[in-house]
C-alpha cells in the first residue's frame, strides 16, 4: 500500500454508503481504502476495489493482523466513530499511530463517558480509551462542545477539524409537498432509544391534550421494548392524538411526513439526531432542544433560531425566522461545504 493512500475505519451505519459513494466523485477515490466492520445486511454496502470487510477474512486474528499492516503503512486514518473496543486496544498498542489518527466523532462514542454505567466493562473500556483520546492527533466535528468535553474528560489535546462529515448532515433543497392540515402536528423524538427522554416530553405537551394537537413518535429504530412502553404511555394520556411510527419509512415518504410537521421537540441529553434537526430547520419548521446540550450552542454561533425543551409552547414559528433559519442551514450545511470540509482534511 502506497503512503499516500487514507484508511477509513468504520462499522456499518445508515450513513457510511452514501459517504463512499461521495468520495467515490473524487479523482483521488482509489487513494481511500475501506476496512468495515459490522452487519452488512442492516445497511448493505456495495463492494469496490477499495473495500475490505472484516467478515471475510479467515478469523478474527488474520482480520486485525491486516488491518495493522494498513494502520501503518497509511498516510492518514479516519476513524468513523471510536466504538470498537478491538479497534481502540488496536491504537492504544501502537501509540505512534495516533498522530496521523482523525477521529470523526459521531456523540455516543464521547459521550458514553457521561452515560454509560460505570461498572467494571466501562472502567477497562477507558483504561484504552483515555490515552487513545488524549493522544489522538485531530478531532473532526462540527459541533465544537463536542471537542470541548472531549479536551474537559480525556485531555484531548488534538487538532480540531470542523466539518459536517456525513451527506446525512447536508441539507438538500427537497421538494417538499406543502401540507395544510388542520391542528398543530408535533414530532417527538427520533427514535425508540431511551435518550430520546419521551416521557418528559409527553409531561410538558399534557397541559396541550385537550387542544387539537397531533403527536408523532418515529420508533421504528432502536430498543421496541422501550418503543412499546413509549406507545402505551402515549395513548394513555393523549388517546388518539398519539401517532406512534412503527414502519421503517423510504426516505421520500419520511420527507414526506417531516414536511406536514409543524414542531419538532428533542429532548437528547446529549447531541443525536441532527440530521433530523438539520432538516427540520432547513423545512422552516420550529425545533425545541435541550439548552444544555453541545448542538444548541452550535446553533447559537450560527445564528440559526431554536428553542429550549424548558418552555415549549404551541405559537408557530414566524415567516421571518423560518427564512432566517433556511438561509442559515443552506449555508452552513450544504453539499459544497462538506466537500470543501473534507478536501481540507485530506490534502492537509
Amino acid at each position: 500500500m502506497s503512503k499516500q493512500q487514507i484508511l477509513h475505519v468504520t462499522g456499518i451505519e445508515k450513513f457510511i454508503s452514501s459517504f463512499i459513494d461521495l468520495l467515490e466523485k473524487r479523482d483521488d477515490f482509489a487513494d481511500h481504502l475501506f476496512y468495515i466492520h459490522g452487519d452488512e445486511q442492516k445497511y448493505p454496502i456495495s463492494r469496490r476495489k477499495n473495500t475490505t470487510f472484516s467478515k471475510d477474512y479467515s478469523g478474527c486474528f488474520s482480520a486485525q493482523f491486516d488491518l495493522v499492516k494498513k494502520m501503518n503503512s497509511s498516510k492518514k486514518i479516519i476513524l468513523h466513530s471510536l466504538f470498537d473496543p478491538k479497534i481502540t486496544a488496536l491504537l492504544f498498542l501502537q501509540p505512534w499511530l495516533l498522530k496521523k489518527c482523525y477521529w470523526m466523532i459521531w456523540g455516543a462514542d464521547l459521550y458514553n463517558y457521561q452515560l454509560a454505567e460505570r461498572n467494571w466493562k466501562w472502567h477497562i473500556k477507558e483504561f484504552f480509551r483515555r490515552p487513545v483520546i488524549k493522544r489522538m492527533g485531530h478531532l473532526v466535528t462540527y459541533i465544537a462542545g463536542d471537542v470541548d468535553l472531549a479536551r474537559k474528560w480525556y485531555g484531548a489535546i488534538g487538532k480540531h477539524h470542523k466539518c459536517i462529515m456525513y451527506t446525512s448532515n447536508i441539507y438538500r433543497e427537497y421538494l417538499v409537498p406543502v401540507d395544510s392540515h388542520d391542528g398543530i402536528n408535533i414530532q417527538i423524538g427520533n427514535s425508540a432509544d431511551p435518550t430520546n427522554n419521551h416521557l418528559e416530553i409527553f409531561e410538558k405537551l399534557f397541559p396541550f391534550r385537550n387542544q387539537n394537537i397531533f403527536i408523532y413518535a418515529p420508533l421504528s429504530y432502536g430498543n421496541q421494548e422501550y418503543a412499546r412502553s413509549i406507545i402505551k404511555a402515549g395513548v394513555d394520556q393523549f388517546g388518539e392524538k398519539f401517532i406512534p411510527m412503527t414502519d421503517f419509512m423510504p426516505f421520500d415518504d419520511y420527507l414526506k411526513f417531516l414536511g406536514k410537521i409543524d414542531i419538532a421537540i428533542f429532548n437528547h441529553k446529549r447531541q443525536q439526531a441532527m440530521g433530523n434537526t438539520i432538516t427540520l430547520l432547513g423545512l422552516g419548521k420550529k425545533v425545541y432542544l435541550r439548552d444544555d446540550v453541545t448542538p444548541w450552542k452550535m446553533f447559537e454561533k450560527i445564528d440559526a433560531k431554536v428553542y429550549s425543551t424548558s418552555s415549549i409552547n404551541l405559537t408557530p414559528i414566524s415567516e421571518n425566522i423560518k427564512s432566517h433559519n433556511q438561509s442559515i442551514i443552506k449555508e452552513h450545511f450544504s453539499e459544497k461545504t462538506l466537500l470543501d470540509q473534507l478536501e481540507n482534511i485530506f490534502k492537509e
